[in-house]
């Protein structure tokens, strides 16, 4: 068994929603190391192009930018023949586009609640639907692999995200749906639930920082962008080709206690 060659991304094509910064842009540029091109599928298109080729002219392979607004099913379907004219065939789709609010449950409005929701759920939806739709048309095997939380398990604290958590572990139970759905078509779909990972959002938390540490066993730290590489290249090659509906918890053991 030649191992590079299962974790290999070399011949595989996919997006990633939310890749323009962030855990999706680490997650871009390692695929593309890998030999993955790659689609960095974002609202901001300015800074996806940016990101593109930043990618590009590092790696060498063919990465591209595209606008979409994951809550729209019209952009989605754009985005998805924008993406097919562009690279072709799809092999892969990591769906990590998500945005949260700081509101209490006694006080957010209606509107803030299904603003998260429509994000970081039915986005997710929408962006697996049209992927797995594309593969199915191709006839090509694929994986699916959508951005969740550990708040899909656990309640954060002090923050107040009530919406947040409850979209996210809708992620995790439709993760399972969609696996089941879909695996007569050799699509496989899974979903990771990442701890505190420093992004630029994250670490400009400072008061929160050493709350959140002092929650995790002795001797953890919060996380990296970097260190949820090794989940998503597994679940995007061929190493991970027996797993299906599964959440995969990368969290410094926070959820543990």
């Amino acid at each position: 068994m030649d191992v590079k060659k299962l974790f290999s991304l070399e011949g595989k094509k996919g997006f990633i929603t939310g890749g323009a910064q962030g855990i999706g842009k680490t997650l871009a540029t390692a695929f593309a190391q890998l030999g993955g091109e790659v689609a960095i599928v974002d609202m901001n298109l300015d800074k996806s192009i940016e990101t593109a080729k930043e990618i590009t002219k590092e790696t060498g392979m063919k990465c591209v930018a595209i606008a979409c607004n994951v809550a729209d099913p019209n952009s989605v379907a754009a985005m998805i023949s924008q993406y097919e004219k562009e690279l072709g065939t799809i092999d892969f789709a990591v769906n990590n586009a998500g945005i949260f609010t700081p509101d209490s449950a006694l006080d957010i409005s209606p509107s803030t609640f299904t603003s998260v929701v429509d994000v970081n759920l039915n986005g997710v939806f929408f962006t697996a639907q049209a992927a797995a739709r594309l593969m199915v048309k191709q006839k090509r095997a694929g994986s699916i692999i959508s951005t969740a939380s550990m708040s899909a398990h656990i309640i954060n604290q002090p923050q107040t995200i009530a919406n947040y958590c409850a979209a996210k572990a809708g992620v995790v139970h439709l993760t399972k749906a969609l696996a089941m759905e879909w695996a007569k078509y050799h699509i496989r779909v899974n979903s990771v639930s990442p701890g505190y990972i420093q992004t630029e959002l994250i670490a400009s938390l400072k008061d929160l920082l050493p709350i959140w540490s002092a929650k995790m066993p002795e001797g953890s730290r919060l996380g990296f962008p970097e260190d949820l590489i090794g989940i998503y290249v597994y679940l995007a090659s061929d190493a991970s080709l027996y797993a299906t509906g599964s959440d995969f918890i990368v969290d410094g053991g926070y959820t543990i206690l």
